[in-house]
C-alpha cells in the first residue's frame, strides 16, 4: 500500500547522552529515520539533549529541539508544533521508556499523536519478563525456566526453586544495567537488591543460566502486509553469559547448520508477529545448544532498532534505520527501492560473499579499580568493524582498527608467557582474551584445554590456530626469501605489513616493496547486498587481496577525510559530527569526499554521507593505499580526534598534502615543551614547566617549580595519564607509571594553579585573521578536566579584563601556531591572570556544543577555509543574542560501582547533554554555580 498521506509531520525521539550500553548507534538510526521521512515531503521533529551529535543538528530535522528528554519537553514541543505521528524506535530504551510514560499520562491521546513503528503493547510485552515468558510459551517458543519477582522475598523463593547457577536481569533497562550471573547462594542477596534497585518498575527476571550456550542475534524488518525478512544473522563469538555489546560479534552467522539457522528464522518472525501488528524493525536474541541437537531458546526481542540494528545496516548495505521508517508511515517493502542496487526491490534479505567482525572497545584504564570481568551488564564504550573475504581477514582488521597499540591478532612480540596469567584470563575474560586466546594456543595449551575453559566454539579456535600455523611457517623467509604465494596467503589472512616485518626481520616499508614488486597488491570490492548477482550503485567498499578491482577512480579533484576510529571516553561522538560536516563541506566546494572510517555506529560510515566510502580500519597500511589508489588533493586530519591526528608525521613524510593546518603546527601544539617555548616567545603567560624524559629528571626539575604539579605525556587525548601529584614519591611513582606505559613519551611537569578558574576558547583561524566562535566558563575548578566539568556559555562572571586577555591570546595563539582551521585553546584565571593551559589546532569536543548553542555550522565554515574556497570574511556569523547554553557532562560510574568516582586531569565522562537558561538566576545553575564556590571555599 502507499504511505499514509494523513502523516504530515513526524516527532522522533532521541535516545540523549551518550552513555555506555546506549551509544552513537541511536544517533546514526535516528539520522537515518529523519533523512529518510523528509524524503517524503513530511516535516521532522527532534527530541534529544546531546549536543554532541549530527542527529541535532539543523542538516537532519527542520524543528531540532535540544531539551531534556522528560514529558515536559514533550508538552512544551506539541504546544509550539502540530505533530501528526512519534516515532519512538529510533532512540533505545530511553525513547521508547519516555513514549510509554507520555501514553500513560494520556498526552498522545490529548495532542491526538498516532505512535508508528511500534505498539506500546508491544514494548510492554518485551520489556516485562513475566509478560515475554507466558507469551512465548503460548507462541511454542523456547525459553530459559524463570521467575519473576517484585520483592526481595519473593526473589529468594524463586532463587531456590529454578536453583544456582542462575541470572538476574531487571526489567526496563539498558546496556545489561544489574543484570548479573550469580553462581553461588552466597553473592545472590546483594546482586538481587541491586537488580531490583536499578529496574524502574522493581521488576526482575529470575532465570537458569545457560552458562556455554551460543548466542546468536538475528535483525528483522516487517511491513503492514505482514511481510518479514530477516536482514542479517549475527553470531556471537563468546558463548552466553557476556552481554552481546561486550563480545566480538560476526556476521553472518559462521557455526549454525542451515536446518537450525531455518529453524531460528521461523522462531523470529513467529515471535515478532506475536507481540503486534506494527511494521517497523526488530531485533531478536537467541541461545543454541553448543551440540549436535543445537537446541534453541529465546533470550529477547526488542521492537525498536538496537544496537545491532546499525551493525547490521553496515555489514549488509541495508539501511535498517531508512525503511524501518518508511515502513512505519504505510510503505510495504515490495513498494521501496533496493538503496544499494537502485533497480531491484527491497522486498529481499541480503547475500553476503565476505565476513563481517565487530570487536567492542573498553575504557578500563580510565578508572582505577573497576571489575574488568565481562559479563551480563555492558562496560565497553565503543566498536570497531572490519570486512573480509574470510574470518581470518576481517579479525585481522578488526584488531588493528582498535588503537590499543596492537599490529594486529599476535606477531607484534606483545604477546604474554606465563602460563598461569593466561588461564586466568581465558576462565575471567575481560577486553584482552581475544589476544590470550592466541597466546595460549602460541605457548602451545591444547586447543581443548582452551575450549573447554572458555567454551568458545572449535571453530573459531582452529581459525586462530590456522594463523598461528601460517605465522611459524612465515618465520622461515626473509625479506628476500619469501614467495608471492606465500606473502599471497599472509596478505588473504589479514595480516598487516607490520606483522609480516615482525616475523621475518624487517621493515614495514622493506615488506611493503616486496608484495608490490612480487604483485600483491590491496584491491577494493564493493558492498552490494546481493552477492554481485546485481550491479550496485553506491560507492561503498573494503579492501581485501584478490584479483579484480571493483573500485574505479575518478577524473574528479578528491579529498580524503580520515574518521575518528571506535567511540572512547576522550574521543566521542563529537569528532564523527566534526567529520560528517567535512564530507559535506568538501562535497559543496565541488571535490569528490571520501570517508575513511571503521566505526559502525557512526553517521560519517552511512552509505550515502561521503561520496565514497572505505570502511577500513584507520590505521597507515589502510590509508596509504587508499591514497595511492585514488591520488587525493590531501587528506583532511583535523576532525577525525586524535585518531587522525597520529598519522599526520608519516603522511607528511610520505609527502601527502595535510589540508588545513600543516604537520608542524599541530606537532609544535601536542610537544608540550615546543609549545611552552611559542607562548614564551609572545610575551603569552603560562604556568612554570619543563620537560623531562625519566623519573630522575622529574625529581630534580620539581625541586625548582614546586607542587602541587600537573604531570602529562605528549600527544595524548581526554587527559589520558595525567594527574596532580603533590609531593616527590608521587611524582616519581607517576613518572614511572607513564613512562611504563608510554616509552620513550616527552612528559611535561608544569607548576598546578591552585584554586583557578578554568575556562576555554574555540576559534577559527585562515592564517590571516582569527574569529572566536565561542568562550566557555568552567564551573569546576582547574585541576578537572575540561570534559568533566559544567561550561557555560557566554562566561557568566568573568570581567572584561580577563575576556580581553583571552580574546587576545587566542588570536596571538592561533596565528602563531599558523592555524588553517580550528582551534581550541584552554585557560587558568587566577588574580585576574589568564595563563595558557594548551592549544589544540583541531576540532575539538565542544565545537559541536557550540554550534548548536549558536545554530552555526562551524564545521562547515572551517573545512571551506581549509580548502581555500573561502576566508573568515566571506561568513556573516551570529552571535547568540540572550541567555546561557550549559554543557552537562554525563558519566556511566553505574557500569563500574567500585571505582575511584573523583574527577581529575584524566576525563571520565562517556556523553554530555545541552542546557539553555535565560538568565542567572535559574535554579539549576544557582545550584552547580554554588558546589563550585563551596569546593573554592574549602
Amino acid at each position: 500500500m502507499p504511505k499514509d498521506s494523513s502523516i504530515k509531520s513526524v516527532l522522533i525521539i532521541g535516545s540523549g547522552p551518550i552513555v555506555i550500553g546506549q551509544a552513537c548507534e541511536f544517533d546514526y538510526s535516528g539520522s537515518q529515520a529523519a533523512r529518510s521521512l523528509k524524503e517524503e515531503g513530511i516535516e521532522v521533529s527532534l527530541l534529544n539533549s546531546n549536543p554532541a551529535t549530527i542527529m541535532t543538528d539543523p542538516v537532519i530535522a527542520e524543528n531540532v529541539y535540544l531539551l531534556p528528554l522528560t514529558t515536559d519537553s514533550l508538552i512544551k514541543i506539541l504546544d509550539e508544533v502540530h505533530i501528526d505521528a512519534v516515532l519512538p524506535t529510533m532512540g533505545g530504551q530511553t525513547a521508547l521508556n519516555l513514549c510509554i510514560e507520555a501514553d500513560d499520562k494520556g498526552i498522545w491521546k490529548k495532542y491526538g499523536v498516532r505512535i508508528i513503528g511500534v505498539e506500546i503493547d508491544a514494548i510492554e510485552i518485551t520489556e516485562d519478563r513475566n509478560k515475554f515468558r507466558n507469551l512465548m510459551n503460548e507462541i511454542g517458543i523456547g525459553v530459559a525456566p524463570s521467575k519473576v519477582a517484585n520483592s526481595f522475598l519473593q526473589g529468594k523463593e524463586d532463587a531456590q526453586e529454578i536453583g544456582f547457577p542462575l541470572v538476574i536481569r531487571p526489567s526496563y533497562t539498558l546496556g545489561g544495567s544489574g543484570a548479573a550471573f550469580v553462581h553461588k547462594q552466597e553473592d545472590f542477596d546483594k546482586l538481587l537488591t541491586r537488580g531490583l534497585h536499578i529496574s524502574p518498575i522493581h521488576e526482575v527476571l529470575i532465570e537458569k543460566a545457560v552458562l556455554g550456550w551460543k548466542e546468536f542475534e538475528l535483525e528483522l524488518l516487517r511491513d503492514d502486509n505482514d511481510n518479514v525478512i530477516i536482514i542479517c544473522s549475527i553470531e556471537n563469538l563468546d558463548p552466553m553469559g557476556i552481554h552481546t555489546g561486550d563480545s566480538i560479534t560476526i556476521a553472518p552467522a559462521m557455526t549454525l547448520s542451515d536446518t537450525t539457522y531455518q529453524r531460528m528464522r521461523t522462531m523470529a518472525i513467529k515471535m515478532m508477529r506475536a507481540i503486534g501488528e506494527f511494521a517497523g524493525g526488530c531485533n531478536v536474541q537467541f541461545a543454541v545448544s553448543p551440540d549436535e541437537k543445537e537446541d534453541i531458546i529465546a533470550i529477547e526481542i526488542n521492537p525498536r532498532v538496537s544496537r545491532s540494528s546499525a551493525l547490521a545496516s553496515k555489514a549488509t548495505g541495508y539501511p535498517i534505520a531508512k525503511i524501518s521508517s518508511k515502513l512505519a508511515i504505510g510503505y510495504t517493502l515490495d513498494e521501496l527501492d533496493n538503496q544499494i542496487t537502485k533497480t531491484t526491490s527491497a522486498f529481499f534479505e541480503p547475500t553476503l560473499d565476505y565476513v563481517v567482525v565487530k570487536i567492542p572497545r573498553w575504557n578500563f584504564d580510565k578508572f582505577e579499580g573497576p571489575n574488568k570481568e565481562l559479563g551480563l551488564q555492558m562496560k565497553s564504550v565503543g566498536e570497531v568493524m572490519a570486512i573480509g573475504r574470510t574470518f581470518q581477514e576481517a579479525l585481522q582488521k578488526a584488531c588493528q582498527s582498535l588503537e590499543i597499540n596492537r599490529n594486529g591478532l599476535g606477531a607484534d612480540g606483545k604477546e604474554i608467557r606465563n602460563q598461569l596469567e593466561i588461564l586466568d584470563s581465558l576462565e575471567h575474560p575481560s577486553w584482552n582474551r581475544l589476544f590470550h586466546l592466541y597466546d595460549a594456543m602460541k605457548l602451545g595449551i591444547p586447543l581443548n584445554t582452551i575450549q573447554k575453559i572458555t567454551r568458545i566454539d572449535k571453530w573459531f579456535l582452529h581459525q586462530i590456530e590456522e594463523m598461528i600455523v601460517l605465522e611459524n611457517e612465515l618465520a622461515k623467509f626473509n625479506v628476500d626469501t619469501i614467495t608471492k604465494e606465500l606473502m599471497f596467503e599472509a596478505k588473504q589472512s589479514g595480516l598487516a605489513d607490520r606483522q609480516i616485518a615482525h616475523l621475518i626481520g624487517a621493515l614495514e616499508s622493506e615488506v611493503f616493496s616486496k608484495r608490490n614488486a612480487l604483485g600483491v597488491n590491496r584491491v577494493f570490492k564493493l558492498v552490494d547486498t546481493c552477492a554481485a548477482e546485481f550491479e550496485a550503485q553506491t560507492p561503498y567498499y573494503y579492501s581485501t587481496f584478490e584479483g579484480e578491482n571493483e573500485s574505479i577512480r575518478s577524473d574528479k579533484k578528491k579529498v580524503i577525510v580520515l574518521g575518528s576510529g571506535p567511540n572512547r571516553i576522550g574521543q566521542g561522538i563529537e569528532f564523527d559530527y566534526c567529520c560528517v560536516h567535512g564530507v559535506l563541506a568538501a562535497k559543496e566546494c565541488g571535490y569528490e569526499a571520501i570517508m575513511i572510517n571503521c566505526n559502525p555506529e557512526t553517521v560519517s560510515t552511512d552509505f550515502d554521507i561521503a561520496d565514497k566510502l572505505y570502511f577500513e580500519p584507520v590505521f597507515w597500511e589502510h590509508i596509504y593505499d587508499i591514497i595511492l589508489h585514488e591520488q587525493p588533493e590531501g587528506v583532511i586530519v583535523q576532525l577525525g580526534g586524535q585518531t587522525a591526528l597520529k598519522l599526520a608525521e608519516k603522511l607528511t613524510k610520505y609527502g601527502i598534502k595535510i589540508i588545513g593546518t600543516s604537520y608542524e603546527a599541530l606537532d609544535v601544539a601536542e610537544d608540550r615543551g615546543r609549545f611552552s617555548d611559542l607562548l614564551k616567545e609572545n610575551n603569552v603567560p603560562y604556568p612554570e614547566y619543563g620537560v623531562v624524559q625519566d623519573a630522575e629528571q622529574s625529581l630534580e626539575l620539581a625541586a625548582d617549580l614546586g607542587f602541587p604539579l600537573l604531570v602529562r605525556p605528549s600527544y595524548v587525548l581526554g587527559g589520558q595519564n595525567m594527574k596532580i601529584v603533590i609531593n616527590m614519591e608521587e611524582l616519581e611513582r607517576h613518572v614511572v607509571n607513564i613512562l611504563r606505559k608510554m616509552p620513550g613519551n616527552k612528559i611535561l611537569l608544569d607548576h598546578f594553579l591552585e584554586d583557578a578558574i578554568e575556562a576555554e576558547a574555540d576559534a577559527i583561524c585562515d592564517g590571516e585573521d582569527v574569529y572566536i566562535i565561542g568562550i566557555m566558563e568552567h564551573i569546576e575548578p582547574a585541576g578537572i578536566h575540561s570534559g568533566d566539568s559544567y561550561a557555560v556559555l557566554p562566561p557568566f562572571d568573568l570581567s572584561e579584563t580577563v575576556m580581553d586577555q583571552i580574546r587576545t591570546y587566542t588570536r596571538k595563539i592561533a596565528l602563531a601556531l599558523n592555524t588553517v582551521g580550528l582551534i581550541n585553546i584552554q585557560f587558568a584565571i587566577k588574580d585576574e591572570v589568564v595563563y595558557i593551559i594548551e592549544a589544540n589546532p583541531r576540532a575539538s569536543r565542544t565545537v559541536p556544543f557550540i554550534g548548536k548553542a549558536y545554530k552555526e555550522p562551524y564545521v562547515n565554515y572551517a573545512t571551506r577555509i581549509m580548502l581555500g574556497q573561502n576566508k573568515l570574511k566571506d561568513f556573516e556569523f551570529k552571535p547568540m543574542t540572550k541567555g546561557y547554553a550549559i554543557k552537562i557532562p554525563v558519566f556511566s560510574f553505574d557500569k563500574f560501582p567500585d571505582v575511584n568516582k573523583e574527577l581529575g586531569p584524566e576525563m571520565k565522562s562517556t556523553g554530555e547533554s545541552i542546557y539553555f537558561i535565560d538568565n542567572l538566576e535559574d535554579e539549576f545553575f544557582r545550584k552547580i554555580y554554588s558546589e563550585r564556590n563551596l569546593y573554592l571555599s574549602k
